[in-house]
């Protein structure tokens, strides 16, 4: 009966010890877009990094804007964006060291089939948005500050056309990421700008077709950037070292070149040398 007693007692340790240690092994919290995240991407990724080091990653999906607006104010180890120059005010503002080029696939026009507005086959995706304007065709901008809509407002600056002033026209504002904005394109039969990413993964294309793509202002780089831990020291600064090292080294490029979805390839490999801390990666 003792022994039993003894026994019950030593097993009831080390499953409070156990939980405990559990409960402090670390984790590193990634500050992503919704695109790496909607297209599965990440979900591939951090289990292939988590078995090589036992370190989790949780994911806060938001757009690019508020990616970094949530590490500038300390909640994230590491970000994961793609609005350059964006990123290039955060790490001169201090809140982010070493940044890296990570990865890049590119923008598309997407509409309807019956392509009112004509675009489809364009290579210039600016002179594309003002033939949109000119038909006031539907068009559904993210308006949430991402990657993507700040890609597509640079396109719109080019064109001289400010789309606001149609705002609840032909111009609709969703304040949504592109999983939602798509589908509110097939639903109304609009135009918008995706990420080839997310446009791939996406399952509801109902109605909706490619039609403008191709134009070098379609680029879409990722970059990665550590938060800076003199300006928050809470974070989890080696494991954020750890998993952008994987993510940039022979590893993980192999594992973000062979993510398909499809059959596609989604992302593209970007990553060069990494340089040390105090220098510069900019441009």
């Amino acid at each position: 009966m003792l022994f039993r007693r003894v026994s019950i007692l030593t097993s009831l340790f080390c499953t409070i010890f156990a939980g405990t240690v559990s409960a402090k092994q670390p984790f590193v919290l990634l500050q992503s877009t919704t695109s790496t995240q909607n297209s599965g991407l990440l979900d591939y990724l951090i289990p292939k990094f988590r078995a090589i080091t036992g370190i989790n990653v949780r994911v806060v999906a938001v757009g690019t804007g508020q990616a970094l607006k949530n590490a500038q104010n300390g909640d994230g180890d590491l970000v994961l964006v793609h609005a350059r120059e964006a990123e290039n005010r955060f790490v001169v503002s201090g809140f982010g060291i070493d940044r890296r080029d990570l990865m890049y696939n590119d923008f598309v026009l997407v509409g309807p089939d019956a392509d009112d507005a004509g675009i489809s086959g364009m290579k210039d995706a600016a002179a594309a948005l003002s033939k949109i304007a000119a038909r006031r065709a539907v068009f559904a901008s993210r308006s949430d500050n991402s990657g993507t809509h700040t890609k597509e407002r640079m396109l719109w600056r080019a064109t001289g056309i400010d789309p606001a002033l149609a705002s609840g026209d032909w111009y609709r504002e969703a304040g949504a990421g592109m999983g939602a904005t798509l589908n509110i394109a097939v639903a109304i039969g609009a135009y918008t700008l995706t990420d080839r990413g997310t446009w791939i993964s996406f399952g509801n294309r109902r109605g909706l077709t490619i039609l403008v793509q191709g134009d070098p202002r379609l680029s879409n780089p990722y970059g990665l950037i550590r938060v800076n831990p003199a300006r928050h020291p809470h974070v989890n600064a080696s494991g954020a070292r750890r998993f952008a090292d994987w993510l940039t080294g022979p590893a993980g490029q192999a594992a973000i070149g062979s993510f398909r979805r499809n059959g596609a390839v989604l992302f593209h490999p970007a990553a060069r040398p990494r340089l040390p801390d105090n220098k510069s990666r900019f441009k």
